[in-house]
C-alpha cells in the first residue's frame, strides 16, 4: 500500500522508541506533525521555536534518550537559532527536524517568490551542527535512521523538504535500519595508569575533582572506593553536584560555588585528579582556585577534553567508572597516616560546615536576600526533585539548593543564555513526569519568553516557577557598578508576576519576606500543578563569579596593553 513519506518517517520514529516530540507547527511540518500525533508519539507544542528545541534538549538531558524537535522552515528556523545552537553547545542527544525548500520545479514551470528563502545549510554549516537532508523520497528512511544514529553525540539537524514529505512510497518498501548501539567505555593505556598511580601513591593530599562525564559513565562507587584508598577528598564541578551527597568527605563544588571549608582543602591538595570534568573558567575560578605546582591528572573519555582548559600533567584518555577502576587495583594501600585528608578534623569540619557561615543577610524591608531565600525554599521544596537553573546574577543560589543526584539538575547557561531554560525546565518535567521540577528564573529572562508560561500551564504538569525578580538585569548591574557607571539601563520597573500567572492558569504567588514564603509550604511541598512564586530580591547582593569574570577580564586587558 502506498503510504505518504512524512506519515511513514512518523512511523519510523515512533518504531524507534520515540514517545514524545517537541515543536511549533508551521505549514511545510503540519502534516508530518499530525502523523507523529495519530501514530502515538505525544507532541508538545510551544509557544517559540527557541523553546521548542530547549524543551527537546531537557527531555534529552533528563531521560538520556534522543529529544525530538520539530521545527518549520525560514523564518521558523531563522527564530530557533538560539534555540538550536543552545542544543548544540550541550552535548544531548537531539533531532531537529526542519522542513525544508522543496526540491523540484512546480510542474507549471512557474516559479513564485519564496518569502521563506533562508540558507539553511549555510548558517547551520556556520554555527556547526551537523546536518542530513532527505533530497530523494526513496531514501528518505534511511536518512532519518543515519540522523537518529548521528544525534546519539549530539544535536544533528534533518532537513526535510515539503515534496519529499508529500511523495508517496509503498509502506512495505525496504530500508536499511541503522543499529543504534551504545558507545563503546574504553580503558585507558597501562603506561598511563601506572604513571598517574605513582603520583597517587606519595601524595599525602589528593583531591577528585568529578565531573558530568563521571556521572554519565556510572563512576560514583568506583571513585569513592579510590579515594577512600587513596586518602583524598571529593569536589565536584557544577554540573555534577551532590553526586557524592552525604559522604563524609565531599567538599563541594569547586571554583566558582566553592564554600570556605572546601577552599581550605583545595589550597592544601598536593595531587589532583579530574574525572570527566572540563576544568574550564567555573570549575578552576580562572585557574585560581587550584595551587599551581602540584600535578594534574585529567581523565576523559576524549582526549580533545584533556588539557583543553587547564594544563593537564598526566592524560588518561578513557571511560571514567574503566579508568577508576584501573586506578584503584594500581594504587597501593596507605596507613592511616599517610591520609591526613581523612582525619577527624577534616571530616567534622565537613559534616558541620552550613552554608550561613560564609555569608551575612542582606535584607530590605521590600525584598529578600537570595541566599537566604533559596535556603528555605531548599526546606519547603519536594526533597525528590529537579531544579532548573536560567542564567543571571541569582545563579549564585546553586549551591544552597540540593537535589538527589546530578540528574536531577539542568543548568542552562552552556550558551551564557537568559530565557532558554523555561523550555528545559518542561522538557526534563515531560522526562520525569513523577518528580517535581522546580525552575529558578530571573524576571529578565521570564519576559523574554513570557508566552511559554502558557505552555507549562497547558501541560498540567507539577511545576514550581521561582521568579528571582530583582527588577533589574542583575549581571549587567553589577558589571556596571564595578566600572563606576551609570546604571540606570540596566535598572526597570518592579513588576508583579502573580495576576499574569494566575490569567494563564498557574497558582501564583507575590512573596517579599521569608514569613511570607513559609506560609506557602503547603503549596509548595506537594505542588499539585503550576504553581509560580515572585520572589522580590534584593538586587545588591552580586554573585561571586561576576567579581571573578571581571578580574580575569582586567587582568587579561592590562596583559594586552603592557
Amino acid at each position: 500500500m502506498l503510504r505518504p513519506v512524512y506519515e511513514l518517517l512518523a512511523r519510523d520514529l515512533k518504531a524507534a522508541g520515540v514517545d514524545h516530540a517537541f515543536g511549533l507547527m508551521s505549514d511545510d511540518t503540519a502534516l508530518f506533525v499530525t502523523s507523529l500525533d495519530a501514530c502515538g508519539v505525544v507532541f508538545h507544542a510551544a509557544r517559540h521555536e527557541n523553546l521548542a528545541i530547549a524543551m527537546a534538549e531537557g527531555y534529552a538531558a533528563a531521560t538520556g534518550r534522543t529529544g525530538v524537535a520539530v521545527i518549520g522552515r525560514g523564518p521558523a528556523m531563522a527564530n530557533s537559532l538560539h534555540g538550536a545552537t543552545y542544543a548544540w553547545k550541550t552535548g544531548s542527544p537531539v533531532l531537529l527536524v526542519y522542513g525544508a525548500t522543496p526540491m523540484a520545479v512546480p510542474a507549471t514551470g512557474f516559479k513564485a517568490v519564496d518569502v521563506k528563502a533562508f540558507n539553511s545549510t549555510g548558517v547551520l554549516d556556520a554555527i556547526g551542527i551537523p546536518w542530513l537532508r532527505c533530497e530523494d523520497p526513496q531514501a528518505a528512511r534511511d536518512t532519518l535512521q543515519r540522523a537518529l544514529h548521528q544525534a546519539i553525540n549530539g544535536c544533528t539537524v534533518l532537513l526535510l523538504p515539503g515534496d519529499v514529505q508529500t511523495a508517496s512510497l509503498d509502506e512495505d518498501s525496504s530500508h536499511h535500519a541503522v543499529l543504534l548501539t551504545p558507545p563503546a567505555r574504553p580503558a585507558a593505556r597501562q603506561a598511563a595508569v601506572t604513571s598517574a598511580a605513582k603520583l597517587l601513591n606519595v601524595a599525602k593530599r589528593p583531591l577528585f575533582v568529578v565531573g558530568q562525564g563521571a556521572y554519565q559513565a556510572g563512576a560514583r562507587k568506583a571513585i569513592e572506593d579510590l579515594a577512600d584508598k587513596t586518602g583524598a577528598v571529593i569536589a565536584t564541578s557544577l554540573k555534577a553536584k551532590d553526586m557524592f551527597r552525604g559522604h563524609d568527605f565531599h567538599v563541594g563544588i569547586l571554583g566558582s560555588f566553592s564554600h570556605s571549608v572546601g577552599r581550605r582543602c583545595f589550597e592544601h591538595a598536593d595531587v589532583i585528579v579530574a574525572f570527566g570534568a572540563s576544568m574550564n573558567q567555573r570549575t578552576t575560578s580562572y585557574g585560581t582556585s587550584l595551587p599551581t605546582d602540584v600535578p594534574l591528572i585529567h581523565i576523559d573519555h576524549q582526549a580533545a577534553h584533556i588539557g583543553r582548559w587547564y594544563q593537564a600533567d598526566v592524560s588518561l584518555v578513557g571511560d571514567a567508572h574503566v579508568v577508576a577502576e584501573q586506578l584503584l587495583q594500581a594504587c597501593a594501600d596507605k596507613t592511616e597516616a599517610d591520609k591526613p585528608f581523612r582525619s577527624a578534623e577534616v571530616r567534622d569540619m565537613v559534616r558541620n560546615f552550613q552554608h550561613t557561615q560564609d555569608f551575612q543577610a542582606v535584607r530590605t524591608h521590600r525584598t529578600m536576600d537570595p541566599r537566604e531565600l533559596a535556603l528555605l525554599l531548599n526546606e519547603l521544596l519536594p526533597s525528590d526533585r529537579n531544579a532548573v537553573y536560567d542564567a543571571g546574577n541569582f545563579y549564585q543560589i546553586v549551591p544552597y539548593i540540593d537535589v538527589q543526584s546530578p540528574g536531577h539538575l539542568k543548568n542552562t547557561a552552556d550558551f551564557a543564555s537568559i530565557g532558554i531554560s523555561i523550555g528545559a525546565a518542561l522538557g526534563f518535567a515531560v522526562g520525569t513526569p513523577d518528580r517535581c521540577t522546580v525552575l529558578f528564573v530571573g524576571d529578565g529572562g521570564l519576559l523574554m519568553t513570557l508566552g511559554e508560561l502558557e505552555t507549562l500551564a497547558r501541560e498540567g504538569l507539577p511545576m514550581v516557577v521561582v521568579v528571582m525578580n530583582d527588577a533589574a538585569y542583575g549581571a549587567e548591574l553589577h558589571y556596571l557598578q564595578m566600572r563606576n557607571m551609570p546604571v540606570c539601563q540596566a535598572v526597570f520597573a518592579d513588576i508583579d508576576f502573580a495576576p499574569i500567572a494566575e490569567a494563564l492558569g498557574f497558582e501564583a504567588f507575590t512573596v517579599r519576606n521569608l514569613d511570607e514564603l513559609r506560609a506557602l509550604a503547603p503549596i509548595l511541598s506537594v505542588p499539585t500543578g503550576p504553581v509560580l512564586i515572585d520572589c522580590k530580591i534584593n538586587a545588591s547582593v552580586m554573585a561571586p563569579f561576576l567579581l571573578e569574570s571581571a578580574s580575569h577580564v582586567q587582568i587579561k586587558s592590562a596583559t594586552n596593553r603592557s
